[in-house]
């Protein structure tokens, strides 16, 4: 089934029971990958029940397309296996690197915007849809510090790498926001910057702010709480430019009942019939 432009939720294992139960009116659901790579077992036969039901996307943390090394044979033979089964609308993975030879870290972890690492993760990217043989989403990511080797601005860049690879974007609304809060960066100037032609999926989430040693604001993507009325103005602001776009409501720790977690939903699917323009929105922002 193909992803509707509509709200989805991450599936969580407490939530399987209360969805087939209720059969709730959702968009999608949007499971990690590296959750379902064992051959069966209870997540296997929720996971096969609820897909029989709703759309499914697939959200990958573990392929580490940043790394400086080869990517896990292993790892990536699975993940085929795991499409073949399921057959998702979506496939998705972070623009991160977890690492390093053998050992993996748990963990997201950002790289300098070069031709160098420009030069690998487009060859990674392509390693992976020639394995898949379909085309992966590639997720902006959230960062707290600038490489002073970088050359490319973070926008800049996602477009040379979906340029070279014709992979997909996914724009993770909230790591704009926390990037450019923690960068000190202007996040509607990198909405304007990024090649919105190219994105498929929208991601939302909470963060945790917190202050640098400078007293600085310091946000943390934490996806353990609501998503901020800020993220929600600049998300007004993706969608009166892209119109209606599937739209994942990520909360991964401290998990709320289902219900909160299909109201934020919900407000996602409000924002994506209000037909603000982005003028309006910045507008509504400043006043």
């Amino acid at each position: 089934m193909n992803i509707p432009p509509r709200a989805g939720v991450g599936l969580k294992p407490q939530h399987y029971r209360e969805i087939l139960e209720t059969v709730p009116d959702i968009g999608f659901f949007e499971v990690h990958a590296e959750n379902y790579m064992g051959a069966g077992g209870p997540p296997h036969r929720y996971l096969r029940a609820i897909r029989e039901l709703y759309p499914l996307s697939l959200h990958g943390v573990g392929l580490s397309i940043g790394a400086a090394g080869s990517l896990d044979q292993d790892h990536l033979r699975r993940l085929k296996d795991l499409i073949a089964r399921y057959q998702p609308g979506l496939f998705s993975e972070h623009l991160a690197w977890s690492s390093h030879g053998e050992a993996f870290l748990n963990d997201l972890l950002p790289m300098p915007y070069t031709k160098e690492t420009l030069r690998r993760i487009a060859s990674h990217i392509d390693e992976v849809q020639e394995t898949l043989g379909r085309q992966m989403l590639l997720e902006n990511p959230s960062t707290y510090i600038a490489f002073a080797e970088s050359t490319y601005a973070e926008p800049d860049f996602i477009a040379e790498v979906q340029q070279r690879t014709g992979c997909g974007l996914l724009l993770d609304v909230s790591n704009v926001h926390v990037a450019s809060t923690n960068q000190q960066w202007d996040p509607f100037a990198y909405v304007d910057a990024y090649p919105l032609g190219a994105v498929q999926e929208i991601h939302l989430a909470g963060f945790t702010p917190e202050t640098d040693e400078k007293q600085r604001p310091l946000l943390i993507d934490t996806h353990n709480r609501p998503v901020d009325p800020l993220v929600w103005q600049l998300y007004a602001y993706v969608i009166g430019k892209l119109g209606p776009m599937p739209t994942l409501i990520e909360w991964d720790a401290d998990l709320p009942s289902w219900g909160e977690l299909h109201a934020e939903a919900m407000r996602a699917e409000a924002h994506m019939t209000s037909h603000a323009t982005p003028q309006e929105v910045r507008l509504a922002g400043t006043g």
